[in-house]
């Protein structure tokens, strides 16, 4: 039996009982929902167990802590530091003090992270980012959030997880629609891709977008260069050189974040190939850099400090029957860094 510090938790009681996390915090609160031979169970099962509802915590969580946490993948990128903005000033006028935490896109990270948090009696938790797109990578992470929220607390994420909780969902799967779609309508058929890891959704969803577009121009984009890197600045170097080395032919390159734009932009730049005259560049996000950038970047615009801001609005709300979805919407910017290919 898996216990915290030699008690009970919430998620080992729902495993013994063979329910959720769910029906179990609805037997032991007397909520509806759940049966009243399920609710005799759980109850049965918790007094074996000797689980005692922690009512400092509950109570703790359910409103009177003046902080709250928000995780991050990369601190540095502006991605989500535009993010983090939107959680900073709702929390700023509510009276909330953030704690921010960095996870570097490693589950076990992620989850030593939120114990963290919750450890801080934080009133809420924001987890901002791509999920994995295997859901048992976050199985762990998905058990302390809900036994979090079993005691009062609050929970919602940006982007698309298996947690289960409140969520603002960017609209990452058109958005790799419309950048590649324009990257298409320029004349482009030689392009590359520099990409994070497929193992996260946000890369999986603008990935699959980018496909659908090209599926509808007769092309596939198993036939065409896909390298996977880190997501960041030094990822899209990486990338890029291994295009240049490998397909110097090249007439296009999206990059499915900013940030790996920049690496893309810099790498050409030191190898003399002119853009967009030679080589196009298309990032994803529009942090606030992209249109200083020489030449300005051609991107997709996603409302990054208002998806922070309805976050935090989300995980300050009570608690709800069924978990919430808002959706944000995306814009193609279009700028210098994009041009017909030369004939």
């Amino acid at each position: 039996m898996a216990t915290d510090r030699g008690r009970p938790r919430l998620v080992d009681v729902a495993e013994r009982a063979g329910v959720s996390i769910a029906a179990a915090s609805r037997a032991l609160s007397g909520s509806e929902g759940v049966s009243d031979a399920i609710a005799a169970r759980v109850r049965t099962v918790a007094a074996q167990m000797g689980y005692v509802v922690n009512a400092h915590a509950r109570a703790l969580a359910g409103g009177a802590s003046s902080s709250v946490g928000l995780l991050v993948h990369e601190i540095g990128d502006p991605y989500f530091a535009e993010i983090a903005s939107g959680v900073l000033g709702v929390g700023a006028r509510q009276g909330l003090t953030v704690q921010i935490c960095h996870t570097g896109r490693d589950p076990d990270s992620e989850l030593a992270q939120i114990r963290t948090l919750i450890a801080n009696r934080v009133r809420a938790i924001v987890v901002a980012g791509s999920g994995p797109v295997e859901p048992r990578t976050q199985a762990a992470a998905r058990d302390e959030l809900e036994a979090f929220q079993e005691a009062g607390g609050r929970v919602a994420v940006i982007g698309r997880h298996h947690l289960g909780t409140d969520a603002v969902l960017p609209d990452n799967t058109g958005g790799g629609r419309s950048v590649a779609e324009h990257v298409l309508s320029l004349g482009h058929r030689r392009i590359a891709f520099t990409v994070g890891s497929r193992a996260l959704t946000t890369v999986a969803d603008r990935l699959a977008g980018a496909a659908a577009a090209l599926g509808a121009a007769g092309l596939s984009i198993e036939d065409l260069p896909v390298v996977e890197a880190a997501f960041t600045r030094e990822g899209g170097k990486q990338a890029m050189r291994r295009i240049l080395d490998a397909h110097p032919d090249v007439t296009a390159v999206i990059a499915l974040n900013d940030d790996m734009a920049i690496g893309v932009l810099s790498v050409l730049r030191a190898r003399g190939r002119a853009v967009p005259e030679e080589v196009s560049v298309a990032g994803f996000d529009d942090v606030a850099v992209a249109e200083h950038l020489a030449p300005a970047l051609t991107t997709v615009r996603l409302p990054m400090t208002e998806m922070g801001e309805q976050a935090l609005a989300l995980a300050l709300k009570p608690r709800s029957s069924r978990p919430r979805r808002r959706f944000a919407g995306h814009t193609l910017v279009v700028r210098d860094s994009t041009a017909p290919p030369r004939r």
